[in-house]
C-alpha cells in the first residue's frame, strides 16, 4: 500500500533483525547465531550475553511474518507512513534473497509506505553477496547497502573473526556498483589491538579509493559476554592506548573532511546531506520505529519495548523522552536543537534541565561545546569527552 504523506500522518521506521551469520565475530554482542551452531545463540541483554535455543531460518521466517501481520493490525489506526526499512543483524544478506523479498512484500501489504522512494537498507558481509542477490535486492526496492568491511588489513580481519578477506570487500563493492547501487555505506573499525596508525591510514586510503557515499567508523568496544572480552580477561591481548585510539579518530576526521564528507554524527559521514542514513537519524531525534525479529527494539506511541529474548517494556515519561532526545541529539553534528526539543517535548530545554544547562555552559567555557541561541553541539575537542558530557542525561 503506497500513498502520499499528509499532515495527520506519522512517519515510522521499521527495523528487521536477522540473527544469522556465517560466523560469530569475536567482538559482537548482538543477538546472532552462526551457521551450524547447534549449541547456543548469543544475545546481548544489558551487560550480559545469554544463551538461547538455536533458531532455524524456517522458524524465524514463520514468526517474523506472523509478527508483521500482528503489528499491522495493532497499529492500523495510527496513520503510520513507513519511510525507512533497515535489515540489520547478524548478517541479513545470508538469507536466500527470496526470503528478503517475502519480508518486504509482507511489510508493504501490512503497512502504508510513503510514495516515491522509501529508504530500504540491508547490511551485508562481503562473503555473502552475489550478482543474483544484488539484482534481486534492487527489484525488491532495496536502495541502500551497508557492507561490513571493518578493515583492509587481513591480520585485523582474522583477529576479529571476520569471515571475509580484504580483497572480498573491494570485489563486492565493485559488484554492487555494477548492479546499480549508488548509495553504499562501508563500516570500518579502529582502535584494534596491535593496529598501527599506518594500518589505519592504509584502510582509509583503500576505502576512499572506492568512493562510497557513506562511511561508518567505530572504535572497538569490549562487550561483556563476547569472545573478545574473554580473551582480554585471559590476558591474550592488550587494548590499544586511548591516545592512539583518539589519534586514529582525529586523523579520520581531518582526512574525510578533505575528501568532502559531511560528519553528521560521531561515527557517521555522508558525501551529501541527502545521503545520510535516514533510518538511523530516527534513533537520534526521538522519531518512532518498530523493531521486528529476535531482540529487536522499538519506540512507538511513547513506549520502548523489545522482542524476546530479553523482553523489555517501558512507558516513557516526559523526563525520559527529554533525556533521551538530549542524549542522542548530542551525537549528531547539529547537536541539541532547542526549538525542536520544545516542539517534541512541549517544554523548553532550560525548564527541563536548569542544573544541567549550567554544567553544559561550563563545558562550553572549556571549549568542549558550542552553545548559541538555538543549538548545543559538541566541538571536535568535546567529541573526545562526549561520554562524560552525555552522561549528564543518564
Amino acid at each position: 500500500m503506497i500513498i502520499n504523506s499528509g499532515k495527520n500522518e506519522r512517519t515510522l521506521g521499521i527495523y528487521v533483525h536477522v540473527p544469522f551469520c556465517l560466523s560469530k565475530c569475536k567482538y559482537c554482542g548482538f543477538y546472532s547465531q552462526a551457521e551450524g551452531d547447534e549449541k547456543k545463540t548469543l544475545s546481548s541483554t544489558g551487560d550480559k550475553a545469554v544463551a538461547a535455543s538455536p533458531l532455524t531460518v524456517e522458524a524465524y521466517m514463520k514468526s517474523l511474518l506472523e509478527d508483521i501481520e500482528e503489528y499491522s493490525r495493532v497499529y492500523e489506526d495510527c496513520n503510520f507512513i513507513v519511510d525507512t526499512v533497515f535489515f540489520g543483524g547478524g548478517t541479513p544478506s545470508i538469507l536466500p534473497y527470496e526470503f528478503i523479498g517475502e519480508i518486504i512484500a509482507a511489510l508493504r501489504k501490512g503497512f502504508t509506505f510513503v510514495k516515491g522512494q522509501p529508504e530500504i537498507s540491508i547490511e551485508a558481509n562481503p562473503k555473502t553477496l552475489t550478482a543474483d542477490k544484488l539484482k534481486a535486492y534492487r527489484e525488491y526496492g532495496i536502495n541502500r547497502l551497508s557492507i561490513g568491511v571493518q578493515s583492509f588489513d587481513n591480520r585485523m580481519l582474522e583477529f576479529l573473526g571476520r569471515a571475509h578477506r580484504a580483497e572480498d570487500a573491494a570485489e563486492t563493492f565493485k559488484l554492487a556498483r555494477e548492479q546499480g547501487f549508488d548509495n553504499i555505506n562501508l563500516d570500518l573499525m579502529f582502535g584494534l589491538p596491535n593496529q598501527t596508525m599506518n594500518s589505519w591510514r592504509d584502510s582509509l586510503d583503500k576505502v576512499l579509493s572506492l568512493k562510497p557515499e557513506h562511511l561508518s567508523l567505530y572504535s572497538l568496544q569490549l562487550e561483556e559476554g563476547t569472545e573478545l572480552f574473554r580473551m582480554f580477561e585471559n590476558g591474550e591481548f592488550a587494548q590499544l592506548s586511548d591516545e592512539l585510539d583518539r589519534d586514529m579518530y582525529h586523523y579520520a576526521l581531518e582526512r574525510l573532511n578533505k575528501e568532502g564528507y559531511d560528519h553528521y554524527e560521531i561515527s557517521n559521514w555522508a558525501l551529501r546531506k541527502d545521503l545520510r542514513c535516514r533510518h538511523n537519524l530516527k534513533y537520534w531525534d526521538l522519531s518512532e520505529y518498530l523493531g521486528l525479529g529476535p531482540s529487536a527494539a522499538s519506540y512507538v506511541n511513547g513506549v520502548r519495548f523489545s522482542e524476546e529474548p530479553g523482553f523489555e517494556y517501558r512507558e516513557n515519561s516526559l523526563e525520559d523522552n527529554a533525556a533521551e532526545l538530549a542524549f542522542t541529539a548530542l551525537r549528531t553534528g547539529e547537536g541539541i536543537d532547542r526549538q525542536l526539543f520544545c516542539e517534541r517535548i512541549g517544554v523548553s530545554f532550560e525548564d527541563v534541565f536548569p542544573d544541567i544547562m549550567k554544567r553544559l555552559e561550563e563545558h562550553a567555557r572549556c571549549g568542549r561545546l558550542e552553545i548559541d541561541d538555538r543549538f548545543i553541539r559538541l566541538t571536535e575537542k568535546g567529541i573526545d569527552t562526549s561520554n562524560q558530557i552525555m552522561s549528564l542525561f543518564v
